[in-house]
This record gives structure tokens, C-alpha cells and sequence, in this order.
């Protein structure tokens, strides 16, 4: 059965119907990741370096869904070692789904760049954080970001999966990736404006199939 939330997507946006199967593929993917209890990678360049921040933000809390917090053990620790206090976290805390943007660690960034070499830090951070059954979601708009793409080499030897999200032409990170969507656009700006609400929508779908 098709996600509510992804037939909105194509009735909304009429030229990516022709993205179904690829949107719910990836939705699956992402979906086994998290049943496993993996982490999601994110990673990209520019606009899509807040896309990555953007993703993780809306997995890491509640979307359009309530999270509450369901360990009922979690919070009677909470309560019973720190009382009101205790009672204000149990209340306050979400579940979320574990994701990571490899943009968030700014310092290291600087330092690889300087000391290493800038192409290769989504690669040195997914080399020393992710395990097998993890995923790289992956956001080129060519589709040929070096710094991406040294990332994928590194997941597929690894094994940590790798989706890319990316323009029409897909670029020689679409050959490496294991499932790719490829909006329908070739400018930059265009293909960024199809990328938020694609992964607004994953996100959503998940949070549907975990919390809903």
C-alpha cells in the first residue's frame, strides 16, 4: 500500500511520479537500516549540506507525529533518581531514529581539510563512526561531488549502503550507490527545490512506519 504521505508527494509534484518505485525503495531501505538499529549517515555539498542537517533534524525528534517517550523503565529511572526533575525529562524526551550529518563536526572538518586532504572527510568520518548495516544517504545535485563520492567507495567496502539523491544525469556517484533517486532537473537550483520535499517525505514515511 502507498504511503499517504508519498501519494501527497505525486499529487503535489506530478512530474516525479515517474519516481515512485525509486522513493519507496529507498523508503525500504532506510526502513531495514533502522529495524536493524543502524545509523543513518548524511553528507553534501553546499545547499545540500543543509539538506543533510535538515534530515537529521527531522528524524532525531518528532515531525508531524508525537514521540513521546514510551520506556516506561527509562522513566521511572528518571523519576525515581531525580525526581521533578526526573518527571520534567521523561515528559520532555522523543524518540527518534539515529542519524548523523557528516557537516556537524566543523572542527574536524577544518583540520582533515589542512592536514589530510578536503576531499576526504565524509570518508574519514564514515571510516572511523559507521559499522556494517548502516546507510549513507548521500545528496549530490551532479552527482559527481568527490568528497561524496570518496565516501561511497569507503561504505561499499565496509558495508554500510549507500542512497544518493541527485539530478537527472545521476554523475559517476549514481554507478557506485546502491539505489538512486534522480529528480528531473539538471540546474542546481531546480534540482534542490525537488529535494526537499522528496526526503520531507522519507522522512515523514518513516516516521509514519516507526511512531505512527
Amino acid at each position: 500500500m502507498t504511503s499517504k504521505y508519498l501519494t501527497s508527494l505525486l499529487s503535489r509534484y506530478k512530474e516525479l511520479s515517474s519516481l515512485e518505485t525509486d522513493i519507496t525503495e529507498v523508503f525500504e531501505i532506510i526502513k531495514e537500516c533502522y529495524k536493524k538499529e543502524g545509523t543513518l549517515f548524511v553528507c553534501g555539498n553546499g545547499g545540500s549540506a543543509s539538506d543533510s542537517e535538515h534530515i537529521v533534524g527531522e528524524l532525531m525528534k518528532g515531525f508531524a507525529l508525537p514521540r513521546n517517550l514510551k520506556d516506561d523503565n527509562m522513566k521511572k529511572k528518571l523519576e525515581s533518581l531525580y525526581g521533578e526533575e526526573g518527571l520534567f525529562l521523561s515528559k520532555s524526551l522523543q524518540m527518534g531514529l539515529r542519524a548523523i550529518s557528516l557537516m556537524s563536526h566543523p572542527a574536524l572538518h577544518s583540520a582533515f581539510a589542512n592536514d589530510v586532504n578536503a576531499e576526504m572527510v565524509f570518508a574519514q568520518q564514515l571510516y572511523v563512526l559507521a559499522k556494517p548495516g548502516d546507510l549513507l544517504f548521500a545528496i549530490s545535485t551532479s552527482g559527481n561531488a568527490r568528497n561524496v563520492m570518496r565516501a561511497m567507495h569507503v561504505a561499499s567496502v565496509i558495508g554500510v549502503k549507500t542512497v544518493l539523491l541527485t539530478g537527472v544525469h545521476g554523475g559517476k556517484c549514481a554507478k557506485i550507490a546502491d539505489k538512486t533517486i534522480k529528480v528531473p532537473e539538471k540546474e542546481t537550483y531546480k534540482i534542490q527545490e525537488y529535494h526537499l520535499p522528496i526526503y520531507h517525505t522519507l522522512c515523514l514515511m518513516l516516521e509514519e512506519y516507526f511512531y505512527g
